[in-house]
């Protein structure tokens, strides 16, 4: 797992060539991108949360049918340590939970990595009561037409994405993977709902305990992700906050080390000691200036290749809110214009042009068509 020859995104079906999704064996998996040989992943950034609520079923299938490689579940643990898909293990953004009268009593306030936090806890909650529970979508200012479907769609648990992935490749006809990423785990440590050890039994339940399984796991947390190194053979992804940050296990051990700290060569040295690859803020990738205009892009992509690691950056939208300044379209005074849709595609090609491994997308269907578009130049 810790060689470039360890490392396997999912070969493509038959139908679709070997191209079709990533790395392979036959591949050093830590070269940009060959246009000739094999494509970027698009993974969808908790579903196709661009159209339908975020962690939800019907936003995973919704992503795979628009051509997303990977679906992205987050997760965190019930009070009876099952773990499920939900942004936050604070729910009341996502979920219904505030107009239930019934859980009117669970409303509580609770520090999570430091930041006192008021509402609805996933771990108060059993898994047959979060599952009466219906999701909403979490910005409707920005996705209005989202809304649409609040009040439609269970909370789903990790088992139930694994059964869509399997369903959906056989019906596909591609190896469909899931990106799976631990919340919080220093926290839910604290008070006993360990993430690392179900998560690795859940995976070898269902037969993905394999370096070249269709997986991988993600977290903010460094210690989190060499648990899991000793626990399980799929890859790993160390995630990054902004520079100043730090992951919140080395705040609670007194490491002062940034995220920026780990983005060094150094840094990345050392993370490809226990994880395959990073997944860094777009941002980290092309900076912007305080107008919201790009930068000329760092070497992150090119250092994080050199130390024989995958890059994964995160997220890719198509409204204006999201884009860079000079992608953005219309009437800046209008009301409606964060909620419009820029040049997107455009971002993509860059990116794509910049050697990424893979990308996290609200939108993967833009994704795929901009994929396309650059490996047919």
């Amino acid at each position: 797992m810790r060689t470039a020859a360890s490392i396997l995104v999912i070969a493509a079906s038959a139908a679709l060539s070997a191209c079709s999704l990533g790395a392979t064996l036959a591949d050093s998996p830590h070269s940009a991108p060959d246009r000739q040989t094999r494509r970027p992943i698009v993974i969808g950034h908790r579903g196709a949360s661009a159209y339908r609520p975020e962690h939800t079923l019907a936003a995973y299938e919704l992503a795979i049918d628009l051509g997303a490689d990977f679906i992205e579940p987050d997760l965190v643990p019930t009070r009876d340590g099952v773990l499920v898909a939900r942004h936050e293990n604070e729910i009341s953004m996502t979920t219904d939970v505030a107009s239930r009268p019934e859980f009117a009593g669970r409303r509580t306030t609770k520090i999570v990595d430091g930041i006192s936090l008021s509402g609805w806890f996933t771990e108060d909650f059993t898994l047959a009561e979060l599952k009466t529970l219906r999701a909403i979508e979490r910005i409707p200012q920005l996705r209005q037409r989202n809304t649409l479907y609040d009040g439609r769609y269970p909370v789903p648990t990790l088992q139930e994405v694994i059964d869509l992935q399997r369903r959906k490749s056989r019906e596909t006809g591609r190896s469909i993977g899931i990106y799976p990423e631990t919340k919080h785990p220093t926290y839910f440590d604290g008070i006993g709902l360990s993430m690392e050890e179900p998560l690795a039994a859940l995976l070898r339940r269902n037969g993905l305990d394999r370096s070249d399984a269709p997986v991988f796991v993600q977290s903010f947390e460094v210690a989190n992700l060499k648990a899991l190194r000793r626990l399980t053979r799929v890859p790993l992804v160390q995630l990054f906050g902004g520079p100043a940050d730090r992951p919140f296990d080395f705040v609670a051990a007194g490491d002062s080390r940034t995220y920026a700290a780990l983005a060094s060569p150094a840094g990345l040295a050392e993370i490809a000691g226990y994880a395959d690859g990073i997944g860094p803020p777009k941002t980290a990738i092309v900076p912007r200036n305080a107008a919201g205009e790009s930068l000329p892009a760092t070497s992150l992509v090119r250092d994080a290749h050199a130390a024989g690691l995958l890059v994964h950056p995160y997220t890719f939208r198509n409204e204006n809110n999201f884009l860079p300044a000079e992608l953005r379209t219309g009437d800046a005074a209008n009301p409606l214009t964060p909620t419009l849709y820029g040049r997107a595609l455009d971002e993509y090609r860059q990116f794509f042009a910049l050697g990424v491994d893979g990308l996290f997308s609200d939108n993967p269907d833009s994704a795929v068509e901009a994929r396309r578009d650059f490996l047919a130049e």
